[in-house]
């Protein structure tokens, strides 16, 4: 891959796994320098209990052609953020990519759970987990961003502006932590473009993270397997697809024309011509209108 981001350093915020991974590796096979943060180390483990670690996810990034740096952050807290900023700005002197990707709700969530019926505490601490965390990180990031044009903040959650104005999410605390998201994005490219630098809300679609695959008792060489039990995860996408749409935009030097918007993987592979893993370009919100929601027989032809 062409070292696009060579010189270029990127935080991204929640990147032991999932599509957190995905981005900081194509973010480093770019030629980024990329910080990792998250809660589990080969130490310690967070409340998830997962083995994935941002040490493992820092090694690939290298593996990839990179600088991978993991640092452990709870960023609820604000002085361990905070020095995290400091530890970049004294490392490095500039911050040019801010990915917000903490979120740590898949516990927390409870499906097709009424406001009145769901669990209090698990939906308040969900918000802080996926609306707090990003507000805390880009207030402590963004001055150092902004000290060069060009900058560039992904704010990620689940689902298009669109696709989400339209549809009930999960449950309430979940569907609101999703379009807070989208709007951060949009607030923060309005407060960034005088400083020449750029935010965009980004989903990826039917993501084949680690715990996707667990559940379906698959891995990502079988992941094919798992639609004899739901044919629509032929749509699925590796975390690698939407790293690829966050590289394509840091590497756009007109990514000011997405600021403020809400993008998917989807339609940012067909802007770039980006691939996923398998050489395909799974467009994955545009299927679950068209075919899923519309219950129609799964065929992803002309979708991917």
């Amino acid at each position: 891959m062409t070292q696009t981001l060579k010189g270029k350093v990127a935080l991204v915020a929640g990147g032991t796994r999932g599509a957190g991974r995905g981005i900081a590796v194509e973010l480093g096979a770019a030629g980024a320098t990329v910080y990792v943060t998250g809660r589990t180390t080969r130490d310690q483990r967070s409340e998830y209990d997962r083995p994935e670690t941002i040490e493992e996810t820092a090694e690939l990034v290298e593996r990839a052609g990179g600088q991978g740096v993991a640092v452990r952050v709870d960023h609820l807290d604000h002085d361990a953020v905070r020095a995290l900023v400091e530890r970049i700005d004294r490392e490095q002197g500039r911050l040019d990519v801010l990915v917000n990707d903490v979120w740590g709700g898949e516990k927390l969530a409870q499906w097709e759970t009424p406001l009145w019926e769901h669990d209090l505490d698990g939906g308040l601490r969900l918000l802080r987990l996926a609306v707090e965390t990003h507000l805390v990180t880009s207030h402590h990031a963004l001055p150092l961003l902004i000290r060069r044009p060009g900058g560039l903040v992904v704010e990620m959650t689940d689902g298009t502006k669109d696709y989400n104005d339209r549809h009930y999410r999960v449950s309430s605390f979940y569907d609101l932590a999703k379009t807070a998201v989208i709007r951060l994005a949009y607030s923060q490219a309005h407060e960034l473009r005088p400083h020449g630098c750029a935010a965009v809300a980004l989903t990826p679609g039917w993501l084949r993270s680690e715990m996707m695959l667990d559940g379906f008792g698959v891995t990502e060489d079988t992941w094919r397997d798992a639609t004899a039990a739901q044919p629509h995860f032929a749509i699925s996408e590796s975390p690698r697809f939407t790293g690829r749409a966050v590289a394509a935009l840091a590497a756009d030097p007109e990514v000011a024309r997405w600021s403020g918007r809400s993008v998917s993987s989807g339609e940012l592979a067909r802007e770039y011509g980006f691939t996923d893993v398998d050489g395909s370009r799974p467009d994955c919100w545009r299927y679950l209108v068209e075919v899923m929601d519309a219950g129609r027989p799964a065929d992803t032809t002309g979708y991917r």
